[in-house]
């Protein structure tokens, strides 16, 4: 269970999702397998553009498709390897001699499911390779790992900066208990500066939220202290976020909503857009 799976497109994220799975495997000491996959498409499927020429000059066209696919394949693997050799060098100069990787094809969840048994958690960008084209939104694949995966998600951001201040955003929500539950055994936490925030209307509620999970950590000899405000959740998230110099955002994926098993929680997806810090996310 000793393996951070960090997936990589080669998108602008990249290099600091290789920077901050060495920070996590570092604390963990953890080996690392880092994975690129290839959609199918990639893959050199075969594609029938010809439709109804007639049968000299169909062959002729299926030929070429046939060449241009093969040449789409190999361009994706070589780039595919180019990532993966990047990726260990980034690791290998951060202290992580450890890496394993992992060129498949096919489907992403598919492929993350079959390691999934073995490793402790994930590491991803926040957005692929549309990044720049795509800034209001999360990546589609970043999307359906929160939705499916069984471990934690650290979602990083587009800079590495060293992490020593961390918000817990809680709601005493089931995932947000996971949260302090997890963070209370893990190495991570250990010597960082650990503020939790209730957000409610009732501000001896939220107290009260906050309490819960401070005792927790305290029981685990985790410094943490509370933050208490109300409001809109995603509005005081950012405010502290933005002008208190936090480090991380550590968050349930899901809070108090029917449909959590189909989406991922609003909170959750507002604060994964608009914070420019990771975010780590329990289920």
């Amino acid at each position: 269970m000793d393996k951070i799976l960090t997936l990589l497109d080669g998108s602008a994220y990249s290099e600091s999702v290789c920077h901050h799975t060495a920070w996590i495997a570092q604390k963990l000491n953890a080996s690392v397998e880092a994975m690129h996959v290839l959609g199918r498409r990639e893959g050199g499927a075969p594609t029938d553009l010809s439709g109804a020429l007639s049968l000299g000059a169909r062959s002729t066209l299926l030929q070429e498709l046939a060449t241009l696919d093969e040449q789409r394949a190999k361009l994706a693997q070589a780039k595919g390897h180019a990532i993966l050799e990047d990726a260990k060098a980034i690791l290998a100069q951060d202290g992580i001699p450890s890496v394993n990787l992992r060129l498949r094809k096919g489907d992403l969840l598919e492929e993350v499911r079959a390691l999934e048994d073995n490793i402790r958690a994930i590491t991803i960008g926040k957005r692929g390779e549309g990044a720049d084209f795509a800034s209001g939104h999360l990546g589609s694949n970043l999307e359906r790992i929160v939705r499916s995966a069984k471990v934690p998600v650290f979602v990083a951001s587009r800079e590495f900066h060293p992490i020593s201040k961390v918000l817990v955003a809680y709601d005493g929500s089931a995932s947000a208990k996971v949260a302090i539950d997890r963070m209370s055994i893990s190495p991570v936490f250990a010597d960082l500066d650990i503020s939790v925030l209730s957000v409610a209307q009732d501000t001896t509620h939220a107290q009260k939220v906050a309490d819960e999970a401070i005792t927790k950590l305290h029981t685990a000899n985790i410094t943490a202290s509370s933050r208490i405000t109300t409001g809109e959740p995603e509005d005081a998230l950012n405010k502290l976020v933005s002008e208190e110099g936090f480090d991380l955002l550590v968050m349930g994926a899901y809070g108090h909503s029917r449909i959590r098993n189909l989406i991922i929680g609003s909170t959750t997806t507002a604060m994964i857009q608009s914070v420019k810090i990771p975010v780590l996310l329990y289920k």
